[in-house]
C-alpha cells in the first residue's frame, strides 16, 4: 500500500512519496530565465500542485506526463492552496509500483456493479428495449470497457468504474422518479441511462492516465454512441422505427442545450426528465469530489469549482465552529457569469468555456512566479515559496471584454458608465 497518499500530506512537513505525473510544464523564471518545473502530481486519493525551483536542468528531461516519479519535498499552503516544493526527484519504473495505488477508482466492486446493471436491464418490460440492451451488455468488448471506463476525463465520475457507477445511479433515480410520475415510460429512462454515455468507452483513454482518444477528439461520445446503436440495431430488423427514433433522441439531447453539445434539445417528457437526472447526478458527484479536494487547506470553503461555478461550504467544519477563512474568488468569472448551466458533461463544459472565454490563461489558477512574488511583498500574510524574489511584479491588467460581441459592447459600456 502506497504511503503517504496525496491527501495525507501535511503542511510544513517534509515527505517522500511516489506519484503519477498528471501534468508537466517547464517554465522560465522571470529575470534569470532559469527553468523551473510546474507539475500536477496524483494518486488514487487526489492531486497536488508541485513546483521544483532548483537543479531542474538535471531532471527535467528524465520523465514525462504519465510517468511515475519519487519525490522528496515540503508541503506548504500558498494562498491557502497546498503546494509541494520538490527538493529531489527521480523517475520510478512501472514494475516498481502497484498501479491500483495511482488510478482513482470507484469505491464499489466492478463485478458487483455489473451484476446489478444486468438485473436492472432484465426488469425492463418492453421486449424490444430489453433485447437491445442485452445485446450491448453481452458484447465482450463493450462489457470489458463498460466496467472500467470513467464517465469523464476530469469533471464528474472521473475514476475507473465511474461510467457504470454513474449509469447505476441514473437507473435508480429513474425508477424512483418514474414512481412519482407514473405516466412516464420507465423503460425509456432505463434505456437512456444505459446508452446515453456508451460512446465514452471509445471516446476516452483510461489504460493509464485519463485522456481522449483520436476517435473521441474527432467525433465525440454522442456520435460514437449513435453509431454503436445503429450497429446493434442491424441484428433487430423488426425493431420499431419510432422507438428507435426516441432512443436516438434521448442520446442526442441528454446535454439539454445546443451550446452544451447536444444537437437537439429534449422534445418529449422522458428525454427532458432524463436530461435533468443526468445533470443532477453529474453535479452531485462534482460537489462530493469538490468537498474532498485539498483537505489540507484551512477554512470552511472549498476551492473555486469552474464546473459548478461556485465554492462549496464544508458543512462539518462550519458546524464545528472552524474559522471561515476567505472564499476563493472565481478565476473564470466572465465564463461563470455567462453560463447558466453547470457541467452537463466534460466535453460540453469545456466547449462552452472555450466559446465564452478565448483567454485560456484565465482558467489557470496555479500561481506563477510573478504572482508568488507579488503575494510575498503585498503584506497580506501569504508566504511565497518562490526563492530569491524580493520585489513584487506589477499586477497584470484585467482582460477587457471582446468589443466585437454584443456582450462585450454592453459590458464595456457598463464599465465606462461606472467610471463616470
Amino acid at each position: 500500500m502506497k504511503s503517504p497518499l496525496a491527501c495525507e500530506l501535511k503542511p510544513n512537513e517534509v515527505a517522500t512519496a511516489v506519484f503519477l505525473v498528471h501534468a508537466k510544464e517547464v517554465r522560465q523564471k522571470r529575470g534569470t530565465g532559469e527553468p523551473y518545473l510546474s507539475l500536477v502530481l496524483g494518486d488514487r486519493s487526489g492531486e497536488v500542485d508541485a513546483k521544483m525551483w532548483d537543479n531542474v536542468a538535471e531532471v527535467m528531461d528524465t520523465f514525462d506526463r504519465d510517468d511515475f516519479i519519487k519525490v522528496k519535498g515540503l508541503l506548504q499552503l500558498y494562498n491557502n492552496r497546498p503546494q509541494l516544493t520538490i527538493h529531489k526527484m527521480r523517475r520510478v519504473l512501472d514494475h516498481e509500483v502497484d498501479f491500483a495505488d495511482f488510478f482513482p477508482a470507484s469505491a464499489r466492486d466492478a463485478l458487483e456493479m455489473w451484476r446489478e446493471l444486468r438485473i436492472t436491464v432484465a426488469q425492463v418490460q418492453n421486449p424490444h428495449i430489453r433485447a437491445l440492451l442485452d445485446a450491448f451488455l453481452d458484447d465482450p468488448e463493450i462489457a470489458a470497457r463498460y466496467r472500467i471506463a470513467p464517465a469523464a476525463k476530469t469533471i464528474h465520475h472521473a475514476f475507473r468504474g465511474g461510467l457504470i457507477e454513474h449509469v447505476l445511479s441514473l437507473c435508480n433515480l429513474a425508477s424512483r422518479v418514474a414512481d412519482h410520475y407514473p405516466w412516464v415510460d420507465r423503460d425509456l429512462l432505463i434505456a437512456g441511462a444505459v446508452l446515453h454515455d456508451v460512446g465514452k468507452i471509445h471516446e476516452l483513454s483510461y489504460e493509464r492516465g485519463f485522456g481522449y482518444t483520436a476517435e473521441g477528439q474527432l467525433i465525440g461520445h454522442i456520435a460514437i454512441g449513435l453509431r454503436m446503436l445503429s450497429d446493434k440495431l442491424r441484428a433487430f430488423p423488426e425493431f420499431p422505427v419510432a422507438l428507435r427514433n426516441l432512443l436516438e433522441h434521448i442520446i442526442l439531447s441528454h446535454h439539454g442545450q445546443l451550446e452544451f453539445g447536444s444537437p437537439k434539445t429534449p422534445a418529449f417528457p422522458e428525454a427532458l426528465l432524463f436530461h435533468f437526472l443526468d445533470d443532477m447526478d453529474s453535479k452531485m458527484e462534482c460537489m462530493r469530489a469538490l468537498l474532498g479536494k485539498e483537505p489540507q487547506a484551512d477554512g470552511v470553503f472549498t476551492p473555486w469549482s469552474a464546473a459548478l461555478e461556485r465554492v462549496a461550504l464544508r458543512k462539518e467544519r462550519y458546524l464545528a465552529g472552524a474559522p471561515a477563512g476567505r472564499p476563493e474568488s472565481p478565476v473564470a468569472a466572465p465564463a461563470a457569469a455567462l453560463s447558466p448551466a453547470a457541467a452537463l458533461s466534460e466535453d460540453a463544459a469545456l466547449s462552452a468555456a472555450a466559446a465564452l472565454s478565448p483567454a485560456a490563461a484565465l482558467f489557470d489558477d496555479t500561481p506563477d512566479v510573478d504572482a508568488a512574488a507579488a503575494a510575498a511583498s503585498s503584506g497580506n500574510g501569504s508566504s511565497s515559496p518562490v526563492p530569491g524574489r524580493a520585489a513584487a511584479a506589477q499586477p497584470k491588467p484585467k482582460p477587457a471584454p471582446a468589443s466585437n460581441s454584443i456582450f462585450g459592447e454592453k459590458l464595456q459600456q457598463a464599465l465606462n458608465d461606472e467610471r463616470k
